[in-house]
């Protein structure tokens, strides 16, 4: 299909000049011409008519901010339209498949001690917790799971996919963030909150 190239002078020719000159009227007419194409394309290979409706999305998104490189010597503005739709319904069915496997290897953890009510140790949580929200996202997601879930790190770095070097370079610089911040915050010195495993 993305062979296939248009006369010169048609319709389909002036909306993909249109599309690709960034007028956004250009984009809602292709939408409202070909949407119902790429859809059709990924309700054919997706199960769920959510994420085909997902990738219909997404495969317009990236065609309108990826529009500049759509040649239309190489072929039509739907060919072109299939193609991005057809990469995004594999990116989905890879994300499933991850999404999968995560849950599958979580299944298979062991079921972490559970936690005392000793009252300073609630407190000790709930403070951890506020200054976990202050540090970079990725610092933040692998001090959860060793803190809340009790992973280990090579059980981390299978959950998340992230290379265990990695998880341990989170893990090590997020605790002298936590560290420094609790002495800051009047804890004692050398104190570290309760909880959080060392390296394992």
């Amino acid at each position: 299909m993305t062979g296939i190239r248009q006369q010169p002078g048609t319709p389909e020719d002036e909306l993909a000049d249109r599309f690709r000159a960034g007028d956004e009227l250009a984009l809602r007419e292709a939408y409202d011409r070909y949407g119902r194409a790429v859809l059709h394309l990924a309700t054919s290979t997706l199960v769920n008519r959510s994420d085909a409706e997902d990738a219909t999305q997404a495969t317009f998104v990236a065609a309108w901010l990826g529009r500049e490189t759509f040649d239309p010597a190489k072929g039509s503005l739907v060919g072109w339209l299939l193609g991005i739709g057809r990469r995004k319904v594999i990116d989905r069915l890879r994300s499933a498949a991850r999404e999968t496997r995560v849950v599958e290897t979580v299944r298979q953890l062991p079921e972490p001690a559970p936690a005392g009510s000793d009252p300073d140790t609630v407190v000790d949580r709930l403070v951890v917790a506020d200054e976990l929200a202050r540090l970079p996202d990725e610092q933040r997601r692998m001090l959860e799971l060793a803190f809340f879930d009790d992973l280990t790190h090579q059980q981390i770095a299978t959950v998340t996919g992230v290379p265990l070097g990695t998880v341990k370079s989170h893990i090590r610089r997020g605790m002298a963030s936590l560290k420094r911040r609790w002495e800051v915050d009047g804890a004692a010195p050398g104190a570290r909150p309760a909880g959080i495993s060392g390296a394992r």
